[in-house]
């Protein structure tokens, strides 16, 4: 069987976010004053997930934003003195996060870095570090990582209404091994990779892990897939469904007024090729990740069966989720040669 870099990198997300879930040195935030995130690509999924914990934390009390650093760095999204700027960036030295970051300290806005152990120093007010570079192209642990870090900043800015997520965090190491156990069958496999395309529907704080799971399937598997709310996926957007695509429904994890199970009846009488669902284990979907032990624990869960299945589609596919391009021309030439 191929193995690949990518392989062992997931096998070490356990270990690297209790490693940075036992850091000492959490960056100080103002739970009274407004927060934007920004990153670009898997950073920007991550921003997501972390501007949704503060908007539940803070009961809309404060605004918190998840900002793609190229729009941020580029001088296109507003940005205040007060606000306070979280920029996530792996490898710490692209471009556009750069310029997110610089902005934000020229206009006197407190400034944290969440970036890898090897990222270059940043200039900024706080830098709390993650994992080691990746090996494999198609970013797994720097995605876990990060969010680990980010649950550790918002529960340290809100510990009173975060005292629950905080207590919970020693429990997910535990819980992500549990995951990586619940492998997809070969036959779903075979399904998907059948396809012609993907798509991924998420409601809520799962379309930031459905925009991952995309990306991680573009990256890995070279199989065009797309993620959107469940709500679009049925607004004219059937028209373009055909019998030869894919899809995967994220179940709700609360009440979305029945509209991902609507989706599924929709995608299920248009025929396509491969229609499956993801949830928790028990839940009879056949992606499955571990029961969360705290809501706010999802994202961390929830991605992963994405990840196994793109490996395997990968090994099936005879792609390469390491290099990307795999050595072929002209992605070789046009992928390394786009300064980002």
């Amino acid at each position: 069987m191929t193995t690949f870099a990518y392989d062992e990198q997931l096998a070490s997300i356990p270990a690297a976010v209790a490693d940075v879930l036992g850091r000492d040195g959490i960056p100080s935030l103002d739970p009274g004053r407004p927060i934007v995130f920004t990153g670009v690509g898997t950073s920007l999924h991550a921003a997501s997930v972390a501007a949704d914990w503060v908007a539940q934390l803070a009961s809309g009390r404060i605004r918190a934003l998840a900002v793609d650093a190229h729009e941020l760095g580029a001088g296109q999204t507003p940005l205040t003195a007060r606000d306070q700027v979280v920029v996530i960036s792996h490898r710490g030295y692209k471009r556009y996060p750069n310029a997110a970051l610089e902005r934000a300290r020229k206009l006197g806005c407190p400034t944290v870095a969440v970036v890898g152990l090897e990222a270059p120093e940043q200039e900024a007010d706080w830098t709390m570090r993650t994992c080691a570079s990746e090996r494999a192209g198609t970013f797994s642990v720097s995605y876990e990582a990060a969010l680990a870090a980010l649950a550790r900043i918002v529960c340290s800015a809100f510990p009173l209404e975060g005292g629950a997520f905080a207590d919970s965090l020693s429990s997910l190491p535990d819980a992500l091994a549990a995951t990586l156990e619940l492998r997809p069958e070969p036959s779903l496999v075979e399904q998907v990779s059948a396809c012609t395309a993907i798509l991924i529907s998420g409601f809520g704080p799962d379309l930031a892990t459905a925009r991952e799971a995309a990306l991680k399937i573009k990256e890995g598997a070279w199989l065009w897939t797309e993620a959107t709310s469940p709500e679009l996926a049925l607004h004219g957007t059937p028209a373009g469904y055909t019998q030869e695509m894919g899809a995967v429904v994220l179940e709700p994890a609360t009440d979305d007024g029945g509209r991902s199970a609507l989706l599924v009846e929709v995608l299920r009488e248009l025929g396509l090729r491969s229609l499956v669902t993801c949830g928790p284990d028990g839940s009879g979907a056949p992606l499955r990740f571990a029961t969360p032990p705290h809501p706010f624990l999802r994202p961390f869960l929830a991605i992963l069966p994405f990840h196994l299945l793109t490996a395997e589609l990968a090994r099936l596919r005879g792609t390469d989720p390491d290099s990307l391009h795999g050595g072929r021309d002209p992605w070789t030439r046009v992928m390394t040669g786009i300064p980002l």
